[in-house]
């Protein structure tokens, strides 16, 4: 696996190849460190898809996206066959009130 920044956001090749959105990519880089890590493993796991356990298939308005946790923050992400973008970091206060 390898980590490419040339784009949008980084993107890690594994069996799926994990692509961040601009606003993902700067929710990101505004994380504490201890965060920042527990977010950058589970990109990791991401890149390892479908083999990925916790993922979770969210409803309503946000049908066809998904989304991983890690302790308070969560990671809301959809797939394009072999792609898998991730559009949303962020804390769970709040994540999916917009």
């Amino acid at each position: 696996m390898f980590i490419d920044t040339h784009c949008a956001g980084a993107i890690l090749h594994g069996m799926a190849s994990v692509v961040l959105t601009h606003s993902a990519q700067d929710e990101l880089d505004a994380m504490e460190f201890v965060s920042h890590s527990r977010v950058v493993k589970l990109l990791e796991r991401l890149s390892q898809w479908p083999n990925v356990s916790g993922a979770k298939p969210l409803r309503g308005n946000l049908a066809g996206r998904y989304r991983l946790r890690t302790g308070d923050y969560r990671v809301q992400f959809y797939l394009t066959g072999e792609v898998v973008t991730v559009e949303r970091i962020g804390h769970r206060d709040g994540f999916y009130d917009d």
